[in-house]
């Protein structure tokens, strides 16, 4: 394995559902020798899908780690889900990449989940390559797709390769560096192919082609720049740093094609990602905070550095436990030793370090930075802690989840399961944010969200075939937000007799509306903390105002897009304002100020991409209207037309079969969550009636 920085390449396989990520991984282990016969989605064979959940339906659900090697480097890949409800799968693996090879198919284009990944991979910085999968498939278009980068994506994209043929006629690939063509033999499942001269009837195609790529790179690169205007063209051996440097810094996308599945184009894939993705070492500084003096500082990803890693995933083996997935960003994490928990402010023991191949793990003695791998046995550590130097500890930037849309009650079949189920769901819940349970305080239920119907199928198939927890559940319901849409300042008295013992204090509570997305923000003022110093009571104020925006105030929905503030205290005395007063007050004067700030429901929007016949159109806009949708454009897409809507996710249970025999069967759609709006009256009614 190659271990210079420099050759390492941290990438990640990220697209649309359905578009390749997989069969592109699979071919990559074939080709790099890691696999000697590769396995195909449909045959529930492939070695990143490995959960028995996947393999039945043939999608990506978790991200697999895995490493392989080419020409002298070595490649950490990550295969992501291509599936809304699991995006934070994809989240949390843009956040460690140093790259990501985004694919695309050459039928469906850039697609509703394709836009998602690429503006993740944008908040991360994360420099990409462009893969146009499927080009033989009937209604492939190279040129189209490269259009949809463009427009849609608005990416500096740029091809460095055309494809020969097209459809079932697609037979490789022309190399515009070398400016040759490549064939693939097809009875060696695209090992060999032939290097040769490109065909006369695509030779000015090709020239033209070129030119473009050598013009765009001299815009991006000053370096060239000179050559170019000197001699109006540039070499192979210019070409390639200038590529490399502009895919590095975001200005440049390098596009290629293939089709994975028919084993064509994937080694100049291979050879891209080697080219023109960076090295941790090309990747600026990481930014993080100090835990004691709260200063930005940064972090070399270099092995001199002090340890400065991030744990962006925790997945349970059926062998060893908890795996704790880790990226190195700077210093050595070595077996035996202790790093440093921030959150915590804990000492962890590294036990036992293992390199990741999908489900099968290598054990190793430590990783550098750079390195991507998983802990063994650590004991308090959840997504998005940092590990690092206790001599001079530091925390790196969360991972933010995204909020939950959907949720369902579910229940032990037995009583004495009850204990089983708790202990269950706290392990999914530790694996992924995004699962989240509670107990509905009225009900006495237990509540389990996610982010889709699919996503909670998922979690309850998991608790009866991985953790042996049989559960009765309930149908599945949108779930709702509360916000407050104006501002209110409240002064709140809390004075009660409690087991033979008087609490009582008076808080000042101010709540006002944020930007819809911006989340929640809970603040002390500095009167109130130059009047309350103690730090438990402040604790105390701050516990009270988070539980009351958990619960809400309309019908126990959870709160979001809101800034609350404890503006100041009335004390009674010192042993009668106490940590019970105190945090009743906050809870109970914090509801009473989001009541009197005109609180709200707020409710999912999804947006909705259809593609169906052109005769059909009208069926689905009159189902779309229906669903309360509100239909945002329409284009054709060769013989069919695709319909952009935003619709509300509560009119969207049961939209497989409606679509189905609105269409005879031949229409299909993706949906994603786009955000949090408020509902209307006669929404906000029926909520309330429940």
């Amino acid at each position: 394995m190659a271990n210079e920085l420099q050759n390492v390449r941290n990438i990640g396989i990220v697209a649309h559902i359905d578009a390749g990520k997989t069969t592109t991984t699979e071919r990559i282990l074939f080709y790099t020798g890691k696999i000697h016969k590769h396995g195909d989605v449909h045959d529930g064979n492939t070695t990143t899908d490995f959960m028995i959940q996947e393999r039945e339906r043939g999608i990506t659900i978790q991200s697999a780690a895995i490493s392989c090697e080419w020409d002298g480097h070595a490649i950490n890949i990550i295969d992501t889900p291509g599936h809304v409800d699991f995006t934070m799968e994809v989240e949390r693996s843009l956040r460690v990449l140093d790259g990501a090879v985004c694919v695309f198919c050459a039928v469906g284009g850039v697609q509703p989940q394709s836009e998602t990944v690429w503006r993740q991979a944008d908040r991360y910085n994360v420099p990409r390559l462009a893969f146009i999968n499927k080009m033989d498939r009937m209604g492939a278009d190279f040129t189209r797709v490269v259009g949809e980068l463009r427009d849609k994506l608005h990416a500096p994209a740029c091809p460095i390769e055309l494809p020969i043929g097209k459809e079932e006629g697609f037979t490789g690939v022309i190399d515009l560096l070398e400016m040759k063509a490549i064939v693939y033999d097809e009875a060696t499942e695209g090992k060999t192919f032939t290097v040769g001269e490109i065909p006369a009837e695509l030779k000015d195609d090709a020239e033209l082609a070129r030119a473009e790529l050598v013009e765009k790179v001299a815009d991006v690169d000053e370096d060239v720049m000179e050559s170019f205007l000197e001699n109006g063209d540039l070499t192979k051996e210019e070409l390639i740093p200038a590529i490399r440097r502009a895919t590095v810094a975001g200005a440049f996308v390098p596009v290629l094609c293939g089709t994975s599945l028919r084993d064509k184009g994937v080694q100049p894939l291979l050879d891209a990602v080697c080219r023109y993705l960076p090295s941790p070492n090309d990747r600026p500084p990481v930014p993080a905070t100090d835990l004691k003096t709260e200063e930005k500082v940064t972090r070399k990803q270099e092995d001199s550095e002090l340890l400065t890693s991030l744990v962006f995933k925790i997945a349970t083996d059926p062998y060893v436990g908890k795996l704790f997935f880790v990226r190195v960003y700077g210093g050595i994490l070595k077996k035996g030793a202790n790093a440093y928990n921030p959150r915590t402010k804990k000492r962890e023991r590294i036990m036992k370090i293992v390199r990741l191949f999908a489900d099968d793990q290598i054990e190793v003695d430590e990783l550098h930075a750079g390195d991507i791998g998983a802990i063994v046995g650590l004991k308090e550590v959840t997504t998005g802690d940092t590990l690092c130097a206790e001599m001079k500890p530091c925390y790196l930037e969360r991972i933010v989840a995204p909020q939950p849309v959907m949720f369902m009650a579910i229940e032990p079949k037995s009583s004495a399961d009850k204990d089983k189920l708790v202990e269950s769901m706290k392990a999914l819940a530790a694996e992924d944010p995004t699962c989240q349970f509670r107990e509905d305080e009225e009900t006495g239920q237990t509540i389990l969200s996610g982010m889709g119907e699919l996503h909670l199928e998922i979690l309850v198939d998991r608790l009866k075939r991985e953790f042996k927890c049989a559960a009765n559940t309930g149908k599945p319901m949108v779930s709702y937000a509360e916000t407050v849409t104006a501002p209110a300042v409240t002064e709140f008295t809390f004075d009660r007799e409690l087991g033979g013992k008087r609490h009582a204090v008076t808080l000042k509570i101010e709540v006002k509306p944020l930007e819809r997305g911006a989340g929640t923000k809970v603040s002390l003022a500095r009167d109130f903390v130059n009047l309350v110093p103690e730090k438990a009571l402040q604790q105390c104020v701050q516990q009270g105002l988070e539980d009351g925006i958990s619960t809400g105030v309309l019908a126990r929905y959870p709160m979001t897009d809101l800034e609350v503030n404890c503006l100041g205290a009335t004390l009674v005395d010192p042993e009668i304002s106490d940590e019970v007063a105190f945090r009743s007050a906050a809870m109970m004067g914090f509801r009473e100020a989001a009541e009197q700030a005109k609180a709200e429901f707020l409710e999912p929007i999804m947006k909705l991409e259809i593609t169906t016949p052109p005769e059909s159109v009208g069926e689905i806009l009159g189902d779309l209207n229906a669903r309360r949708g509100n239909v945002q454009n329409m284009d054709m897409k060769g013989d069919m037309q695709i319909i952009n809507a935003r619709v509300p996710l509560a009119s969207m249970f049961g939209y497989s079969t409606a679509i189905r025999s609105l269409t005879k069967g031949r229409a299909s759609y993706s949906m994603e969550t786009d955000q949090f709006e408020i509902a209307p009256k006669n929404v906000r009614e029926e909520i309330l009636s429940k």
